[in-house]
């Protein structure tokens, strides 16, 4: 066989592939309509440890997100009424809010990292008092406060040790439903996911890459297809959760494996980049489609969080290392952001989080 030819049989290949990703993928998002939003998140498995993971934020209006640092020795609750979770913050973190009533990005002292996105199959099963209570919008900070790895992590998460639950999003009538990606400083991976009110787990190494819908399951399947092509053929290009999905997972892989972490982490913040939604960016047909807002860039070998708003010309980062995170002497402080994330930073921003009274959590209505 020719060299053309044997391009054109794979170039028929992705066409075909290319065909049945945008059918399924059509078909899972066709019933939600506005009601799902979209983002992105990879690890990247260097050498000598140098674990990154990447997310961006994609949301149709401004998210309101600030950073926040979080000392150890907190006292938490569920915010699900008198059956409400209660724990005590073992790891200090820092954390990007949504709206400043949730947690949805964020990485503790012990380097675990752990994001929420959108997920519009959510189902989580029913609040009957069973088991203590625990509002979605605190389930990442649950985790953060909790844990120091994913496998402990994860251990913990299988034995159900409470019931999820949601609340409407803010100024919107429409409950926030969500799945958790988790990733520490070994390279360790979890998805955690609530389907028709079951719990799913994906854990291993191998789960490097989240997006949105459809279930995780469906996104590893779709993007078997790509696989099957080739990168360097053909990726697909839209901003559809599985296309993205397909781009990151190529791309994340196929980035060297610098020794330099400086050059690790360049090409994972032009990996999340490539998986971006330009701003203003909407499709038709398709109001599940968002502009990404932000992106985060954990780098958890050197313990380093970094920031980069869509709206502001340059990334800023807090490095873990410098604050004081123990109990006695540590303060709950933010780093306002600004409307629409427009406040500029530059550089090591630890020193100009400024001391606040915590947020509370969104949870059930008069919990």
């Amino acid at each position: 066989m020719t060299r053309s030819m044997r391009l054109f049989t794979r170039t028929r290949q992705a066409l075909s592939a290319l065909a049945a990703v945008t059918a399924i993928t059509a078909f899972s998002a066709a019933p939600f309509g506005e009601s799902a939003q979209a983002c992105t998140r990879a690890v990247y498995l260097g050498p000598n440890g140098n674990v990154i993971t990447v997310r961006s934020m994609d949301w149709k209006v401004d998210v309101a997100t600030n950073l926040w640092i979080f000392p150890r020795g907190m006292a938490r609750t569920g915010e699900a009424g008198p059956n409400s979770l209660k724990w005590t913050s073992r790891y200090g973190s820092v954390i990007a809010t949504g709206y400043d009533i949730s947690t949805t990005d964020g990485v503790n002292e012990a380097g675990l990292s752990a994001n929420v996105l959108w997920l519009v199959e959510s189902k989580y099963p029913k609040f009957d008092g069973t088991k203590p209570g625990l509002t979605i919008a605190a389930w990442a900070q649950y985790v953060l406060d909790s844990f120091g790895s994913v496998r402990e992590a994860v251990e913990a998460l299988r034995r159900e040790p409470f019931t999820p639950v949601t609340d409407n999003v803010p100024g919107e009538d429409r409950l926030a439903t969500l799945h958790l990606s988790l990733s520490d400083a070994s390279g360790d991976s979890a998805i955690v996911e609530y389907i028709d009110g079951k719990q799913v787990i994906h854990h291993g190494r191998e789960y490097q890459v989240m997006t949105n819908s459809p279930t995780f399951d469906h996104q590893l399947a779709l993007n078997e297809y790509w696989k099957q092509i080739g990168g360097t053929v053909m990726l697909p290009g839209t901003n559809r959760a599985s296309d993205r999905f397909a781009r990151a997972s190529f791309y994340v892989n196929a980035i060297p494996r610098y020794e330099d972490p400086d050059l690790a982490l360049a090409a994972m913040f032009s990996v999340i980049r490539n998986a971006s939604v330009p701003l203003g960016i909407s499709t038709p047909n398709e109001p599940n489609i968002s502009s990404t807002r932000w992106r985060t860039v954990v780098d958890h070998k050197r313990k380093l969080y970094f920031f980069e708003s869509a709206l502001t010309p340059n990334a800023f980062w807090v490095d873990l290392k410098k604050i004081d995170f123990s109990e006695k002497s540590g303060k709950v402080k933010v780093l306002a952001l600004g409307e629409h994330q427009k406040n500029v930073f530059a550089g090591e921003v630890s020193s100009q989080f400024k001391e606040s009274k915590p947020f509370r959590f969104l949870g059930l209505p008069g919990a």
